[in-house]
């Protein structure tokens, strides 16, 4: 045995979470590592009847136990999905630092997640979501908020994390800090950039600094994921019945109403940052089942 193989596997697992913060991963994608690799943790524990875990633990028959473990507390296919993928590459970690004779998770896969079409907001949903005029300064802010989201399709962490300095207005530009450190540069909409103008002017000067954030809360520190979330999903619920009410819902109506409107795919995948044109794809089968619907009510012998 090395003498890596005497640590316990909780300490592996802060090496790997650094490991992934050097590559630039985000603090929300490995919060996520973290969870995943927990519960891990916490299922070999139980095997090893509350011992603490090491690294040779992690065998091929405790990985496909826990997997089954999963499957039978009812985890959505996604979710072992994502479970398997971290175990995966946290057992690649391992190997690389000799704390692993063999990868463990070698011929298992996952099972197929199931194909599910992203929730979007209808054209008359968005009417209604933008309806009326807002006054006070919160709520201007979070009308900004919502124009942004709708205009750019830019995700959570992205919003949440612009600066006063990443806009460029009189261009209708916002420069977006994307997955693994990209940049992209979005257009922003007409709409969005008004609201946001009357948003800015509603604040103070001493919150207009370049590097001030965009949307700040109380101190001036940039407005929390979590309050946006809630803003959003609260908004969302005035106009929606949809069972998701997320920031995530504005950024699929984003891309599905380009698509119908007639947009280019690889144009779309680059104004939303994917990496890859299969992520994008899944929206054309949105606006295919929308146009299925359409020719069902209206051809006479659909």
């Amino acid at each position: 045995m090395t003498r890596s193989d005497r640590r316990a596997l909780s300490d592996h697992m802060a090496g790997f979470l650094d490991e992934l913060r050097t590559r630039g991963l985000s603090e929300h994608t490995v919060a996520a590592y973290r969870r995943d690799l927990q519960q891990l943790e916490r299922f070999l524990r139980d095997l090893r009847r509350d011992e603490t875990p090491v690294a040779r633990d992690l065998t091929p028959k405790a990985v496909r136990r826990f997997v089954a473990s999963l499957t039978a507390a009812r985890y959505a296919r996604r979710s072992v999905q994502r479970k398997l993928a971290a175990v995966k590459s946290f057992s690649r970690y391992l190997l690389r630092r000799h704390a692993l004779e063999r990868n463990p998770t070698t011929g298992l896969s996952a099972p197929r997640p199931e194909k599910r079409l992203p929730s979007f907001l209808r054209a008359r949903e968005v009417e209604q979501l933008f309806k009326g005029r807002a006054s006070s300064r919160r709520g201007l802010r979070d009308r900004a908020i919502l124009e942004l989201f709708y205009s750019t399709g830019m995700r959570l962490s992205e919003l949440a994390g612009l600066r006063i300095e990443d806009l460029d207005l009189d261009g209708r530009l916002v420069r977006v800090l994307g997955k693994g450190d990209k940049e992209r540069v979005v257009p922003v909409g007409r709409a969005a950039v008004e609201a946001i103008e009357r948003y800015l002017s509603s604040t103070s000067g001493k919150e207009r600094g370049p590097q001030s954030p965009l949307f700040a809360g109380r101190g001036g520190a940039p407005l929390s994921t979590r309050t946006i979330q809630r803003l959003v999903a609260r908004r969302l619920g005035e106009v929606s019945e949809a069972r998701r009410l997320s920031p995530h819902v504005l950024r699929h109506t984003f891309a599905t109403h380009m698509l119908d409107a007639g947009a280019d795919l690889r144009a779309v995948q680059e104004l939303l940052g994917h990496a890859s044109l299969s992520s994008t794809q899944i929206y054309t089968h949105v606006t295919t089942a929308r146009l299925k619907e359409i020719y069902k009510k209206a051809h006479p012998r659909a």
